[in-house]
């Protein structure tokens, strides 16, 4: 009978057949961001389950692509790869995107049920919406610039729009904002075209409260242009409070593309609410009028970029003086108690000084009770036994003297 292997082992098997990232993903150990976007989108719509019913290999390349790039679209997880190898990427960190287009009712009400609670769920785009997209079977409806649009998008689906820009508009910045009333999830996303005529997903930003509304947006205006992921690791700093606010800004990166084109350009709004549809507000903008508005966002980001260094030096103080706090506030209820502890033995030991039984204490009931009855008959004491000084009163009451003139009428 062979010997069963424990789990450690069995972990250590499948971490000797994990292929490199980069070989999975077909890229080379120089690729950018925007490549391993590419090559990870491609390679999921090929092997998703959606296309693949109960195809098993294909399942497993699934989910070898979406570790692979779980760890290389990290830059932090990236760089740990490229020095140490596996070793260093905690695999049970890895946070997996779930297409609620292909969960069905069940897991769906779970997922909702999760979300409510609080849990980070991070989703993707369908994999039928993406597939259309590529396939060009998708309808675009043409957006002008400075007229806003209001729709609504069902739940996992998708609205195109395509924008044309002039070359003078490409230079001076464009923006394209969408904004949801009733705070509905969605995505907001950017296509390249294809050489077959088909379009490919380049660019996604969620959506994100500001206010009271939901809102997303992409800023082309010729300089670098930062996006805040809030996604990044959520798992892991939902259960450290402390880390939340330290990574908070880890998600604060550069936009892979700054600048359009001139040319017809192709975005699109999914809806990412779990059973309802999204109501929104689209508009796209050119920012030749906002130069203020460009230098101000360029200054902020800035000051949000040296915030994020302050931060990182801030945490090492701050660990350290919590460390030291946490152990001063152990010491203080340690002796606490081993005082109270020798305090009690010491009164103990006092009363140990005698050779007389121990005296019973009576209840506060009974001590009320013979207090007033105490009083009581003190007051009927007093009563019978009047003392001299009130018997004299009483008598130089009822002995007055009055002097009467007869001679004068009454």
């Amino acid at each position: 009978m062979p010997a069963r292997r424990s789990k450690s082992e069995k972990s250590n098997a499948g971490k000797q057949h994990r292929r490199d990232p980069y070989e999975v993903l077909g890229l080379s150990r120089n690729s950018t961001d925007q490549e391993i976007k590419s090559a990870y989108r491609k390679m999921a719509l090929k092997y998703h389950p959606d296309k693949n019913a109960n195809d098993p290999v294909a399942a497993d390349m699934f989910k070898e692509v979406t570790f692979s790039y779980n760890i290389l679209s990290d830059p932090e997880k990236r760089r740990q790869y490229d020095t140490a190898g596996f070793e260093a990427v905690e695999s049970e960190g890895q946070e997996l995107e779930l297409d609620l287009s292909s969960l069905g009712a069940v897991n769906t009400m779970f997922a909702a049920l999760f979300s409510k609670l609080g849990v980070p769920i991070k989703t993707t785009v369908s994999a039928t919406v993406l597939e259309e997209a590529l396939n060009g079977v998708v309808t675009i409806c043409p957006l002008l610039l400075g007229h806003p649009v209001s729709r609504k998008v069902e739940k996992q689906c998708a609205h195109f729009y395509s924008v044309k820009i002039t070359e003078e508009e490409a230079r001076s910045g464009f923006v394209f904002r969408v904004q949801s009333s009733d705070k509905s999830k969605f995505k907001l996303l950017y296509f390249d075209r294809e050489e077959n005529g088909g379009l490919s997903l380049a660019l996604q930003e969620d959506s994100m409260k500001t206010g009271r509304v939901t809102s997303a947006g992409m800023y082309f205006l010729g300089f670098p242009v930062y996006r805040l992921d809030q996604t990044v690791n959520s798992v892991a700093l939902a259960k450290d409070p402390d880390a939340a606010f330290f990574k908070k800004l880890d998600g604060f990166r550069p936009c892979e593309i700054t600048e359009l084109r001139a040319g017809i350009h192709v975005f699109a709004i999914y809806g990412d609410n779990f059973f309802k549809s999204v109501s929104y507000t689209v508009e796209a903008l050119c920012a030749a009028p906002f130069t203020q508005e460009k230098e101000n966002l360029r200054a902020v980001e800035t000051q949000i970029l040296s915030k994020r260094v302050e931060l990182s030096k801030f945490e090492s103080e701050y660990r350290e003086v919590l460390a030291q706090f946490t152990e001063m506030t152990s010491r203080y209820a340690r002796e606490m108690q081993a005082i109270d502890e020798l305090l009690k033995q010491r009164n103990e030991i006092h009363a140990s000084y005698t050779t007389g039984p121990p005296i019973k204490r009576s209840s506060s009931r009974n001590r009320s009770r013979s207090s007033s009855k105490e009083i009581k008959e003190d007051g009927e004491v007093r009563e019978k036994k009047p003392s001299l000084r009130d018997r004299a009163k009483k008598k130089r009451w009822y002995n007055l003297h009055l002097k009467v003139d007869k001679r004068k009428p009454c």
